[in-house]
């Protein structure tokens, strides 16, 4: 069944869809919708069990295309340039393979239409592990999963999902609740690493922006990209890992425009 997503609206122009990655929200493309916003309508979107989009019970490439098309339906849009980063890359991929004459130009951001092992198993953990019931403070929070996500940055960027509740809402002693749908994520994640789903190839253009230090798109997925979309074009993006839009955001823009204005 269809999602009604979350979603804003800015600039003028073409449409432009925004689809965020795994454990993320429509802000993690907010730099990329800031630069482009001049040229198109930004439609910036929180995906099904993320952000502040509903939740589900389910979680696959395939209904979550089918929420992205429910989406351009309910806008009146019949057609629209479209951008996904990461599992975005992914649903964005599942919507042009599922839906081709609804998308005139597709931007996949450091994913390939493949199955990749699991990648993510340490932040699951370490997420789940996290005791609502006794953190009281973000600190705190950041703290203990740094025994799972070494990182500073990843750590921050999945904090955000951290969600301090309303007075008027607290019936225990939590003082966070996550805004994401961590149960379903962790039950549907098999499905999240899955390839999109396709019967016949997407034969629009299309434009894979790889981070030069990233290893999501390698050269043996060049086979399946070109059977799947035999008119794409690669373009690497020096000096970037797998967050290539937010480590050099005037590059990945002036890319996208550049495609998307052909």
């Amino acid at each position: 069944m269809k999602v009604r997503l979350n979603h804003r609206i800015t600039g003028a122009g073409r449409p432009l869809i925004l689809l965020h990655g795994l454990f993320g929200s429509m802000e993690n493309l907010g730099g990329v919708s800031q630069r482009l916003q001049e040229h198109f309508q930004i439609h910036a979107l929180d995906q099904r069990n993320h952000g502040r989009s509903p939740h589900t019970d389910t979680m696959d490439y395939p209904a979550m295309a089918d929420d992205v098309i429910g989406y351009m339906d309910e806008q009146g849009l019949a057609q629209a340039c479209v951008l996904g980063h990461s599992m975005g890359g992914k649903v964005a991929m599942q919507v042009a393979l599922s839906a081709p004459d609804r998308v005139e130009r597709l931007v996949v951001a450091d994913i390939a239409p493949v199955t990749y092992k699991p990648r993510h198993d340490a932040i699951l953990e370490g997420l789940s592990q996290l005791d609502l019931d006794r953190i009281t403070s973000r600190q705190q929070a950041d703290e203990a999963l740094a025994a799972y996500v070494p990182t500073t940055g990843i750590r921050s960027f999945l904090l955000k999902n951290l969600q301090r509740i309303p007075d008027s809402e607290r019936s225990g002693a939590a003082v966070f609740r996550w805004r994401l749908n961590l149960p379903v994520i962790q039950q549907c994640y098999h499905r999240l690493a899955a390839a999109p789903e396709a019967t016949s190839p997407y034969l629009g253009p299309v434009l894979f922006l790889k981070g030069e230090d990233s290893a999501y798109i390698q050269e043996k997925h060049r086979d399946e990209v070109a059977r799947l979309f035999p008119h794409a074009r690669l373009k690497v993006i020096t000096g970037t890992d797998h967050w290539l839009h937010a480590e050099k955001p005037d590059t990945f823009a002036a890319l996208c425009r550049q495609f998307l204005a052909e």
